[in-house]
């Protein structure tokens, strides 16, 4: 060996004795020089050395370093005839290549060759690289021969525990390789299995088949329940298996999340069975000192238990499982401590248990002043959950306490949403009035307060303070000395929220106190020429309502409850926590279980003056991620009157309106239920059907006359156009893009001689958008049309939409829709073309999953290359000619514009059949794996739901004059790819 190659472990040597990294970098380099010289004169390589220096690329891969040559050598390796070359080709290559390599199709057979030999070291070695790499490639093509040996009774265990994890690995990467109608009896052949390897294993297999389809496989059910058996009761594990006294104990937790995927057990000798395995289970777990085998037994126990609860038990063995959750909330680990209050929050959201988890309520409600705010945050979902009429006082003055607490310890990361939502459910419960006032009084005694706590105080004080005028040092006059100390050192939004609170204290004073009317109104006075148009128009307002006495009563009244609304919390527990398991068991439960939620914003009020403080309150739907499946149910796309009744409402839920999430929640299904019979149709496929409008509480008086759907959908590919009309008004959108900001001009059109009254729009924007809609006037005009601009900034990558809540009254007609606003994904993409010098590179650099995404696109639209190229301009995507050999194949790009981010280029390619235009391979790269992920999904959508666009309705035209009137549609041309995909359907 010459001096200028060195052996693996001097090379390892020079690299770990290297000072600092510029160093090592250098050393690196040379070797990288060295080895790629010796890889061109591959003919003079002997194996020893090919091998040796494939293992120096995979040292200085782990290291972090590129290596984008030798991926051939390596490759090369898998076919050699001994043991040595070919254990290195099959461990490098499944750590340098990926499943879209190219290099990977290469070794398709020689792979096939070691699976199907009788080498059993040859076959464990390519179970295991196909295993690691998976891929459609393998997954079509080496399924059954790994079915095979799985199967075969010819077969050392060890191979046959390594073809199930092979055949799990394809399964996920490509469901169809496993035929269901052949795979139920092998299934339940295998887990006959003695040797617990192949059994373990193979009870993975099951549980990724039984959560894709478990019809197929229900004789597998008592074949579960008799290992369990095995494993449980009669102990009947090789000592190997043992782990810390406990038989297998991954075999039994994957066993019973596998009976988790299937109803409710039938069959009573099954379930009897099942039953006795739980309760030995439940009985025999206890908490040790040795933390492994604590691990180990609670994680078989939380397993039993969550299959408890999916099995409906009888109340005894509830009973049961609470008193041994109870035992573990109060221990020290935090760990066992914070796994008991999550796993009795999951039992209270799917068993009548409630009033057994009461009697630890003392316990729970001292968990909340846990360091570990992990285990507050379970506390607070599980106080929640289990508050009720009869313990809602105890917990709601307790969590009054700790938001407060909150509030002034980490002001700074503590939104207003927080503060808006205390005043809320401060203001449902009047017992709760005056314990909120009086906390506040004591948090505005602080010398240094958080501006967020001089907000929540000064307003609570506001609005109960004259209940606290026996106590001592409660009086007006020292709750305005009180209040006004913070006045100096605020911003003006603050500002805004004393002033109003003054203004309530002059409207509690009666009689009224001569000296402390002059010095509220002296702060009035001051104010009235404050630059700030907000804090201006309250002082003015102020000052004039309380010199005219009984009007001040009647505009200052107290502020009405806020309507009250069912859970959000619990289902919010549920999607988060609980794992693709526990979801399906308790997926029945959570479809019955919908809540509205409420939206806080400072609209301004039908009368047109700002009452003080006010906030108003609207019901939106879900904008969840998941919002297209099929549970979600069929939603309205154009809306329907709501009202809000909040007499009608209970008041039970005490906690209901500070932690609900903002907007999350979806429409009862009996309000489904009554749409569906009244014959109104949704698209929820559609682009954009994740921000879909709510359901209201009865049809809407006046119907569109315009198709919505196709209007959206149109108008998602243009920039103008009408967006919704009916008898009385016609709404128009005209937008503007440029990077990561938007604006776009709504147009509301009066349509009839008589004025629109109790005008109101108001905006609900996705987390993603940032969004600023002007002042919308109370009446529109006869004949007259009226523009609302409204600013948008994008913040990331999202497919949802904003929806536009926006109610009008005719007459006696009140008419309230809620239309989504077209603002999708493409509109933030600035097309761009790109020369193969900057493409490729680009391409390859990007490794993978999950920043390149690859789809088999079925049940696509027929269209020609060009058309399909139009569709694609029409969606800001530049079209790159010649850049792909293949003339069937498409490439496009564009950069996505954010205000969290730089411009990301995204990288789209179509590779199409001509002999078969119902599918296409879609591949999307970019840097950002969320964008990659949803421009896949909006061009799938778009590829299967092609929008037909119709003639654009000509927009209104007011008789008299208007600010501004919405433009004519333009005339389609044959280079507008709206237009002429419009031709082509």
């Amino acid at each position: 060996m010459g001096s200028t190659m060195r052996g693996l472990s001097v090379f390892i040597s020079d690299i770990r004795n290297c000072q600092n990294k510029e160093l090592e970098r250098l050393r690196v380099d040379k070797e990288l020089g060295h080895i790629r010289t010796r890889f061109k004169n591959e003919k003079g390589l002997t194996p020893y050395e090919k091998k040796k220096y494939v293992w120096k690329m995979l040292y200085i891969y782990m290291l972090g370093y590129d290596v984008d040559f030798g991926h051939m050598e390596a490759v090369s390796l898998i076919s050699a005839p001994k043991y040595p070359e070919k254990q290195v080709g099959y461990i490098v290559t499944s750590c340098l290549l990926n499943e879209n390599h190219d290099f990977l199709r290469m070794v398709v057979n020689t792979v096939r060759n070691d699976i199907v030999g009788r080498n059993e070291t040859f076959q464990c070695l390519a179970l295991t690289m196909v295993g690691n790499i998976g891929g459609r490639e393998f997954a079509e093509s080496l399924a059954p021969d790994v079915q095979k040996l799985l199967v075969s009774s010819s077969c050392r265990p060890l191979v046959r525990k390594k073809a199930a994890l092979c055949l799990l690995r394809l399964f996920r990467k490509n469901p169809d390789v496993v035929n269901v109608d052949g795979w139920s009896d092998r299934m339940a052949q295998l887990l006959d299995e003695r040797d617990l390897g192949v059994l373990t294993s193979s009870m993975s297999l099951l549980v990724a088949l039984v959560s894709n389809n478990s019809d197929a496989y229900w004789n597998c059910v008592s074949k579960c329940v008799k290992i369990l058996e095995r494993l449980a009761k009669n102990h009947d594990v090789p000592q190997e298996y043992t782990y810390y006294g406990i038989p297998s104990p991954w075999l039994q937790v994957k066993t019973m999340r596998a009976l988790q995927y299937f109803p409710t057990i039938e069959d009573p000798n099954t379930r009897r069975s099942l039953f006795e395995v739980l309760q030995r289970i439940l009985m025999g777990t206890d908490v040790v000192k040795n933390v492994n085998k604590n691990n180990a037994s609670h994680a078989v126990l939380f397993e039993a238990l969550a299959l408890v609860m999916h099995l409906d038990a009888e109340k005894e063995m509830m009973s049961q499982c609470v008193a041994l959750l109870g035992k573990f909330i109060s221990v020290r680990e935090p760990n066992i401590r914070y796994l008991g209050l999550e796993n009795m929050t999951r039992m209270l959201m799917v068993a009548d248990v409630q009033d057994i988890i009461k009697r630890h309520q003392t316990q729970i409600i001292t968990s909340l002043k846990d360091p570990d705010i992990s285990i507050r945050r379970r506390s607070l979902d599980l106080l929640y959950g289990m508050c009720d009429i009869t313990n809602a006082k105890d917990i709601v003055e307790e969590y009054v306490d700790v938001i407060l607490q909150l509030i002034d310890k980490a002001g700074d990361f503590v939104s207003d949403d927080i503060w808006y939502r205390v005043v809320q459910f401060v203001t449902n419960n009047e017992d709760l009035q005056p314990y909120a006032a009086a906390k506040a009084r004591v948090y505005l005694d602080k010398p240094a307060l958080h501006e967020t706590m001089v907000k929540v105080g000064s307003y609570l004080l506001g609005e109960y303070g004259h209940l606290l005028a026996r106590r001592p040092g409660c009086n007006p006059k020292e709750l305005f000395a009180v209040i006004n100390e913070k006045l100096p050192t605020v911003s003006p939004p603050t500002v805004a929220i004393l002033l109003s609170s003054y203004a309530k204290m002059l409207l509690h004073t009666q009689p009224p106190d001569p000296e402390l009317q002059e010095q509220i109104w002296a702060i009035f006075r001051k104010y009235e020429s404050y630059v700030d148009v907000e804090i201006q128009q309250r002082a003015v307002e102020y000052f004039a309502l309380s010199k005219k006495g009984a009007a001040l009563m009647d505009v200052l009244a107290e502020m009405p409850k806020f309507p009250e609304r069912q859970s959000a919390l619990l289902r919010k527990a549920e999607d988060i926590d609980a794992d693709t398991a526990e979801q399906s068991a308790i997926k029945l439960r959570s479809q019955q279980q919908t809540s509205n939620a409420l939206v806080v914003t400072d609209q301004l009020p039908a009368n047109g003056s700002h009452s003080v403080g006010q906030l108003k309150l609207v019901k939106i739907p879900s904008q969840n991620m998941e919002a297209s499946s099929v549970d979600q149910g069929r939603i309205e796309v154009y809306g329907a009157v709501s009202k809000v009744d909040p007499e009608a409402a209970s008041s039970a839920d005490l906690l209901g309106d500070l932690l609900g999430p903002l907007a999350i929640e979806g429409p009862p299904n009996a309000l489904i239920e009554e749409e569906q019979s009244q014959g109104i149709e949704a698209n929820p496929s559609s682009p954009g059907a994740l921000a879909l409008a709510a359901l209201g509480d009865q049809p809407n008086s006046a119907q569109p006359i315009i198709n919505i759907v196709e209007r959206f959908s149109a108008l998602c590919l243009k920039d103008s156009g009408v967006l919704y009309e009916d008898p009385h008004i016609q709404i128009g959108v005209k937008a503007e893009w440029k990077a990561h900001h938007g604006r776009l001009v709504l147009f509301l059109g009066n349509k009839n001689i008589s004025p629109l009254a109790s005008v109101r729009a108001l905006i609900l924007p996705p987390r993603h958008l940032k969004m600023e809609l002007s002042l919308v006037p109370e009446t529109i005009p006869p004949r007259a049309q009226v523009q609302c601009p409204l600013d948008v900034v994008n913040l990331q990558a999202s497919r949802d939409v904003p929806v536009l809540d926006f109610g009008y009254r005719f007459g006696t007609t009140m008419v309230n829709v809620k239309l989504r606003l077209p603002m999708p994904l493409n509109k933030f993409l600035q097309p761009m073309t790109v020369s193969a010098e900057e493409f490729f590179p680009y391409w390859k650099s990007i490794p993978g999953p999950p920043m390149k995404l690859q789809e088999v696109v079925r049940g696509v639209k027929p269209l020609s290359l060009s058309e399909l190229a139009n569709l694609f301009a029409s969606l800001h995507l530049g079209i790159s000619q010649g850049l792909d050999l293949n003339p069937n194949n498409l490439v496009a790009s564009a950069t996505f514009c954010s205000d969290n981010s730089r411009a990301i280029l995204c990288l789209v390619r179509v590779e199409t059949d001509p002999a078969d235009r119902s599918q296409l391979r879609l591949t999307v790269a970019s840097g950002d794996p969320i964008l990659t992920f949803e421009l896949k999904e909006l061009l799938k959508e778009y590829l299967i739901n092609i929008p037909v666009t119709t003639p654009v309705a000509a927009p209104l035209q007011a008789q008299t004059p208007a600010p501004l009137q919405l433009e004519p549609p333009v005339t389609p041309v044959t280079n507008d790819p709206g237009a002429l995909l419009a031709a082509l359907l």
